[in-house]
């Protein structure tokens, strides 16, 4: 494909600022068709961004034959089923994460790719952004030695649509999200884990409900191990005091320490026999602009992106591990 015109199946937060822009700022890429099941929604996404047109019925987007590629920016219980439904139509998807709300539905979709053979992408966007790039870089470089051991650390108080029991957030709804908000950021801190240190093999938790304001876990300690055998262990906990508040991860070696935040991105540090160095990197205004244009790219046959659905399944059996679902 030289051009790629996009269609979209959901129009939420996430595509304001984080993802939607990014799709008309690539040379050979536009957004031509805009669906949510609420009309007014839709009809305003598409005027407010320049969308030509609009609809309330997936399979009335897929039926566009304009539209040739499918962004699903939907909460994860329907990734499956609309990306699916997108391959069998004969379009190319990108697919917000986590790719499912389950490690099983990571499968369905996987096989439905290889016998359509329709390129499918996961939105693991961190992997591209020049922060990420530049602790993978400094990992990489043996700026601590031989790696020993890594540390996840994260907690956060709750947020105020936490306490609203009669509209508690799509993302504490284990039905619709695939658990609490663990499913929903925990994906993106063990994607980057993987993608320095190989697949994680082996993986375990403890979950609980220790603040009682939704029914999903909210307070996890969990320990893996990768394939090479490096161990590590995270703690999450999202009903934390504001004095609590963390955002972590720590890459243990032989010869130092590399600590970098995965949500706040403040400096990355480095501990080593230099002394103590810290890294500020900017990232893009739209920070699913850098893997946004891999994608496109690839499907102008101008690159290769490795964000697929194969590589952002194992992301899945690990949270499914941790939360005891296989």
């Amino acid at each position: 494909m030289k051009e790629i015109h996009w269609g979209f199946i959901g129009c939420g937060e996430v595509t304001e600022k984080k993802s939607g822009p990014a799709f008309g700022m690539i040379e050979g890429s536009d957004v031509v068709a805009v669906m949510s099941r609420r009309a007014e929604k839709a009809e305003s996404y598409a005027q407010r961004h320049g969308i030509k047109r609009w609809y309330t019925d997936p399979t009335a987007l897929l039926a566009d034959k304009e539209v040739n590629a499918v962004y699903i920016a939907t909460p994860p219980s329907t990734h499956a089923t609309f990306a699916i439904m997108a391959m069998k139509a004969g379009k190319a998807v990108y697919i917000e994460k986590p790719m499912a709300s389950n490690y099983e539905d990571c499968c369905r979709i996987n096989r439905i790719a290889e016998q359509t053979r329709q390129p499918c992408f996961v939105a693991y966007y961190r992997r591209e952004l020049p922060y990420f790039q530049k602790v993978f870089s400094l990992v990489k470089e043996g700026a601590v030695g031989k790696v020993v051991n890594v540390q996840i650390r994260f907690a956060v108080p709750p947020r105020d649509l936490d306490y609203n029991r009669t509209n508690l957030p799509w993302r504490v709804q284990a039905d619709i999200a695939g658990g609490g908000y663990f499913y929903d950021l925990a994906p993106h801190q063990i994607d980057l884990l993987q993608q320095m240190f190989g697949p994680i093999l082996e993986a375990e938790g403890f979950t609980a409900n220790r603040g009682g304001l939704y029914a999903a876990e909210d307070t996890l300690s969990a320990c893996f191990r990768f394939a090479d055998g490096l161990p590590g262990s995270g703690s999450w906990c999202f009903v934390a005091h504001e004095s609590a508040k963390e955002d972590s991860i720590e890459i243990v070696g032989e010869k130092g320490s590399l600590s970098f935040s995965v949500f706040t991105y403040r400096p990355i540090v480095l501990h080593n026999e230099n002394g103590v160095q810290e890294f500020t990197v900017p990232n893009p205004d739209f920070v699913q602009l850098p893997l946004i244009r891999q994608v496109v790219e690839h499907l102008q046959d101008k690159a290769i992106c490795h964000a697929d659905c194969v590589s952002a399944t194992p992301v899945n059996w690990v949270v499914d591990r941790i939360l005891g679902k296989i």
